[in-house]
């Protein structure tokens, strides 16, 4: 697949930097490594790339980028086969019954982020947004429901499936970022007592596709750490706020937020 010409001048820069720092006489460029048996990307707008831009011609309505983490990967790891299934608004059922064609017994690797839109993210924060705090907690507390009942059982059926289909696979769950910066440089928007409500949330959401994934075998990959500083309202966010001419891609890791967020972490578990 090509390079984009963003992700190719930081690659550039990384190994320069890697290059200068090691032993002038022993620095060597080493070459990506093989990795044996396919990778198949599957999972919800954070696996597509939504709001990294660069978006590819195929399966538009996906919104997928050239600049999403699973495209990087692949192009630093070179897999024998690459399939790049994330689609946007995907949630636990849309993964089971639209995605897993692309998996086999061949499958040596496989990403996943799935569970935001099957938990209503975007009505809780429309609610948190407009609705005031009593709104904010009642949306809350429904979405926490949902993560304990529905989604438990929802991704329990999708792990399940995934393993049946391709049982010798390397399958990496990866969570979900923090929101908001608290005390960040945001003058406008919910308060912060609603942020930290917010990420909290997130916090819950990510224990409970953690528990799930381990109760399968599978690797959960935590992204809070790398985007720690990084999120909406610091002074340097890797997520997009609020963009009412690109609504869908608010709230969505920028291509920083999928090159240094995302692909370190899953860098460091496959």
């Amino acid at each position: 697949m090509r390079q984009s010409r963003t992700a190719a001048g930081a690659c550039s820069l990384l190994l320069a930097a890697a290059c200068a720092l090691a032993d002038p006489a022993t620095a060597q460029v080493a070459a990506p490594r093989t990795v044996a048996g396919g990778y198949v990307a599957l999972g919800d707008s954070y696996s597509a790339g939504v709001g990294a831009g660069d978006y590819l011609a195929s399966g538009r309505e996906c919104k997928r980028s050239s600049r999403a983490f699973p495209v990087l990967w692949a192009e630093a790891h070179a897999p024998t086969s690459f399939a790049f299934a994330a689609c946007n608004g995907a949630g636990t059922t849309d993964v089971l019954t639209e995605q897993l064609g692309h998996l086999s017994p061949r499958t040596g690797l496989v990403t996943l982020t799935v569970g935001g839109s099957d938990t209503g993210f975007v009505r809780v924060i429309a609610s948190c947004a407009l609705g005031g705090t009593g709104g904010c907690r009642s949306a809350l507390s429904q979405a926490r429901n949902a993560m304990d009942g529905s989604l438990s059982a929802g991704l329990d059926r999708l792990y399940t499936a995934i393993r049946n289909r391709a049982p010798a696979a390397r399958v990496v769950v990866l969570g979900y970022p923090h929101l908001y910066h608290l005390q960040g440089a945001c003058a406008l928007g919910l308060p912060d007592g609603e942020r930290a409500t917010l990420n909290d949330a997130v916090d819950h959401l990510n224990a409970v596709i953690a528990r799930r994934a381990t109760a399968h075998g599978f690797t959960f990959a935590d992204v809070t750490a790398a985007f720690a500083g990084h999120e909406i309202c610091s002074s340097r966010p890797w997520l997009r706020g609020v963009d009412v001419l690109a609504i869908t891609e608010s709230y969505h890791p920028t291509a920083p937020g999928q090159s240094l967020g995302y692909l370190p972490a899953l860098n460091r578990v496959s």
